[in-house]
């Protein structure tokens, strides 16, 4: 299997990428309109049953093949992905803590 991801075969196309990138973070926001509010992980952010956490692989996914459909093939990386993904929720309106939710260690003293 060779690499795929167009950011690991053309690193010097950095104007590309970054738009590609910022595409992409606009279409992850663009679909949490579909959603009415997306709770963000409570006190067990490793719930993999718990729906955001479901939600942001097959998010990820669809935003790959969007890259691949609307940017003529190109691959976006992994983290690519990831970044774009959680820069959205960042900014998002529609992204909300849990009630009751304590920031980073659940086991604070």
């Amino acid at each position: 299997m060779g690499i795929r991801y167009s950011k690991w075969i053309y690193p010097d196309m950095t104007e590309l990428h970054a738009q590609v990138e910022a595409a992409l973070e606009q279409w992850f926001s663009e679909r949490f309109a579909d959603y009415p509010h997306i709770s963000l992980p409570g006190l067990d952010p490793y719930d993999y049953d718990g729906w955001f956490n479901r939600l942001a692989p097959e998010l990820m996914a669809r935003g790959s093949d969007y890259c691949e459909r609307e940017w003529h093939g190109y691959v976006p990386s992994p983290q690519q992905l990831n970044q774009a993904f959680f820069r959205a929720v960042s900014r998002s309106n529609k992204c909300v803590l849990e009630p009751d939710c304590k920031h980073g260690d659940s086991d604070q003293s």
